[in-house]
């Protein structure tokens, strides 16, 4: 960072963002959770948010389905072993423009000890000051991971062959993030 550059921090608002995943089940449907307690920041030295450094974590013991059987045997050894691994974490490694407002976001993703870099579609929704006198930003973010190359290796197949749960896991994070003054 120069000394004409400016850092600008941003928290993520958890009262008004949503960290969410989808998963096929049984190969006819989708089941979706998400997390209840999460963290994160994105830092810039931009006008805009290219460059930007994000870093976010979410408690697995947080996760939610709708069901707490599957709640359960999510946190199980069987998938993300919550016992020992509680958090999911991911670091940018880049943040680059691809549109108007439109971004591409590289990082590392750590699920269950295990680091792999990952690519995720950023919309920036647009930058408002709240009731309050708050700079606020929203954001949606998406992208798609194979399970298994996290450890999340639980399989099963039904009497007509059907894979009980998919291996792609779609990520969908709404996000509203505060500027810190």
């Amino acid at each position: 960072m120069s000394d004409t550059e400016t850092l600008t921090k941003w928290t993520i608002d958890p009262a008004h963002s949503e960290i969410g995943f989808k998963v096929k089940h049984l190969v006819i449907s989708t089941v979706t959770g998400q997390f209840g307690e999460f963290s994160g920041s994105l830092e810039q030295t931009s006008d805009d948010f290219e460059g930007a450094d994000v870093e976010f974590e979410a408690d697995v013991n947080s996760i939610q389905t709708g069901n707490e059987d599957r709640d359960g045997h999510l946190k199980s050894e069987d998938f993300f072993k919550a016992d020992e691994y509680p958090k999911l974490t991911f670091q940018s490694t880049s943040m680059e423009k691809t549109g108007e407002n439109s971004y591409n976001l590289n990082g590392d993703l750590t699920i269950r000890g295990t680091t792999k870099p990952v690519s995720l579609d950023v919309t920036h929704g647009g930058t408002v000051q709240d009731p309050y006198g708050n700079t606020k930003a929203g954001f949606e973010i998406s992208g798609t991971i194979n399970r298994k190359e996290f450890g999340l290796e639980w399989d099963a197949v039904t009497e007509a062959g059907s894979v009980v749960v998919g291996d792609k896991v779609t990520l969908q994070l709404d996000v509203q993030l505060t500027r810190e003054e």
